[in-house]
């Protein structure tokens, strides 16, 4: 940690005098865990001052105190941690795609009062993503955070099947495997995840990606269909459900797709669709994260 310098001197003379407060970490510091202290006193004019009592109280105060702002600085940022949200909509040949990236990374920033949030579609005349430029984004948004103790949200929108979500513009077609992302979010490095996936077939993602640290939400199972695949609609049927809906109500993210499920069961009963039986896996320190950021927009609760 670097120096603080306090200033001490008389109004009336010409000369103020310099106090270095520096903390220096000893070889002991390093095994267990705390810091030396050292008071280093130095004159500008390269004289050494006269150290009255009352001096060295001052500088034990403030030294103090000091102690006592960088601890409770650290405690701060550990307890509350902040959201990075990545929302990709990959198919562009059809417009929800990108309406429902936008719409999902917007009611997901206001709850969680997220930053940064970056939202990156491609369209039926843009084709800015592919999969090494979303391995890109998730690395150059993990250089920005605290990848201990912040939480990076991914949410992908796309047509899905067996082998991965397709990454479409134009006539170039590429499939993001469960494996390969699982490899970007490993290389990115941010320990605490969520991702949400809105595709057809998306439960093969659970398997490569869930775990204690990483919350994973699909639109189906791995062997199913989810639908609203159309053009020019806002929302598929899941992402209406969980985002459009359920997160707008509902206290966390586990009850919001708790609340999402029955309501996409009910619309594909209505419709005579075969269940699509959207899933969830992993989290269980997200829950914790979530939870210790507090507010309304974490977790739901109006004040």
């Amino acid at each position: 940690m670097g120096s603080k310098g306090l200033t001490y001197g008389n109004s009336r003379s010409r000369h103020c005098h310099l106090v270095y407060v520096s903390f220096i970490p000893s070889r002991h510091s390093l095994s267990n865990g705390s810091t030396d202290l050292v008071i280093s006193l130095q004159a500008i004019e390269g004289k050494w001052p006269m150290i009255s009592g009352k001096l060295v109280k001052h500088v034990t105060a403030a030294l103090l105190a000091s102690v006592v702002f960088f601890a409770s600085a650290s405690i701060s940022t550990g307890a509350n941690p902040n959201v990075a949200i990545l929302a990709f909509g990959l198919f562009g040949a059809q417009s929800v795609f990108e309406s429902e990236a936008k719409g999902a990374a917007s009611i997901m920033a206001q709850r969680l009062d997220a930053s940064p949030v970056i939202v990156r579609a491609n369209t039926k005349t843009r084709g800015d993503v592919t999969i090494a430029s979303i391995g890109d984004a998730l690395q150059a948004a993990a250089e920005r955070m605290d990848r201990d103790s912040d939480v990076i949200f991914l949410i992908l929108t796309s047509h899905g099947s067996q082998a991965g979500v397709a990454v479409q513009a134009g006539k170039r077609v590429e499939i993001l495997s469960p494996i390969a992302l699982a490899g970007m979010l490993n290389r990115a490095g941010v320990r605490h995840r969520v991702v949400i996936i809105s595709a057809c077939y998306s439960g093969v993602f659970l398997g490569p990606l869930a775990n204690d640290d990483t919350l994973v939400i699909t639109a189906a199972d791995s062997d199913h269909s989810s639908f609203g695949c159309q053009d020019k609609v806002k929302w598929t049927y899941f992402g209406d459900a969980f985002f459009n809906t359920a997160l707008r109500h509902a206290a966390d993210l586990k009850s919001a797709f708790a609340m999402a499920r029955t309501l996409v069961s009910r619309r594909e009963k209505h419709y005579g669709l075969v269940a699509s039986n959207p899933q969830i896996a992993g989290g269980k320190n997200i829950d914790i994260l979530l939870r210790e950021k507090g507010g309304a927009q974490a977790t739901g609760h109006q004040p």
